[in-house]
């Protein structure tokens, strides 16, 4: 009988080395709660991470982890998750690893749909280097990199990752930890590519950036919780809904109109328009979107055809020798 694991069980020995009072603590607990319940063992479970102070993460794991090199998680994430497919794979990147120079490789392994998931920790500033502004920093955010305020428009990660038609799409937020925990155990559980993006607090070179979303005081009115099945409705006294109009979305007023007006949330659809006019609600404008955009199930996977591929290569030509392809073909004697 396999013994039954604890939060603590997934704790390694490493001393956590992130700033006193940053949202990473948060995330770090969670999955250390959630862990338990998915009922895989540690020695099948590995976290692989980029660079960025959300890649310490596999340290503090009591599980198998690789700290890679910067953007370039998902690449070692593929190759692992296909030549072992009977492990649970977990990809941790920040705003920055994640979607400049690894941006490419977010999208590839988003579009290839390979079963493993992502946790995209979003603090809108690159913490490790102290204080730069990345690439989900907003418009005129003054950092050390941009004295005079950033001119670049900022990347939404769940819209990107909804182009890239990623089969499960989420966000939560690093305070509001009993949904956090739901969340990343739901993207645990969906076939194929999971993204959480996770609204981080870094309090040392971003405080507050988030504050609307992430205060318990502030978040009712500036967000809204999705459900599928249900109409999106918010608001401190639950009295504002969304609803959609033609092709846009637009706040109403509950007194003004009634519940079955409202937009009806449906993570299964698999046209992901509606989904993504919903990733591209933003604060102060409209309330963001937090929970499930997307889990369509039935895709297929990356790693299961590419084994399915290899099997089907054995059948037909036997079991490849190495050292016979190295010899075949044309070949050169270099004196």
């Amino acid at each position: 009988m396999l013994p039954v694991l604890k939060a603590a069980d997934f704790a390694s020995d490493q001393d956590v080395r992130w700033c006193p009072g940053c949202g990473d603590y948060s995330i770090l607990a969670q999955m250390k709660k959630i862990l338990p319940d998915l009922g895989v063992p540690r020695e099948k479970t590995v976290f692989i991470s980029g660079i960025g102070c959300s890649s310490r993460f596999p340290y503090y794991m009591n599980t198998y982890g690789m700290h890679s090199i910067h953007g370039r998680a998902p690449t070692f994430a593929t190759g692992l998750k296909s030549t072992r497919p009977d492990l649970m794979v977990w990809v941790i990147t920040g705003d920055g690893d994640a979607l400049s120079i690894g941006g490419n490789h977010f999208i590839h392994l988003l579009r290839r749909n390979v079963d493993l998931n992502i946790v995209l920790f979003n603090n809108r500033i690159y913490g490790l280097t102290k204080g730069q502004y990345s690439p989900t920093s907003t418009e005129g955010q003054v950092t050390k990199s941009t004295p005079m305020g950033s001119i670049d428009h900022p990347l939404n990660p769940l819209s990107i990752a909804l182009a890239a038609e990623g089969t499960f799409v989420a966000r939560s937020i690093d305070a509001h930890v009993k949904h956090l925990g739901e969340t990343l155990k739901r993207a645990a559980n969906h076939k194929g590519t999971s993204l959480v993006e996770v609204y981080q607090n870094c309090n040392v070179f971003n405080d507050g950036a988030m504050a609307y979303a992430q205060e318990k005081k502030q978040r009712a009115d500036n967000v809204v919780e999705l459900e599928h099945g249900k109409p999106l409705i918010f608001g401190s006294k639950s009295d504002k809904g969304i609803r959609l109009v033609g092709s846009r979305l637009e706040i109403v007023n509950l007194a003004d109109v009634a519940v079955d007006d409202l937009l009806i949330h449906d993570e299964k659809e698999p046209n992901p328009a509606i989904q993504m006019m919903l990733a591209r609600m933003r604060y102060p404008e409209m309330p963001e979107p937090i929970g499930v955009l997307r889990s369509v199930e039935g895709v297929a996977t990356y790693n299961d055809q590419i084994n399915e591929q290899v099997e089907l290569a054995k059948q037909k030509k036997g079991v490849g020798d190495l050292q016979k392809l190295f010899s075949t073909g044309d070949t050169w004697q270099v004196a």
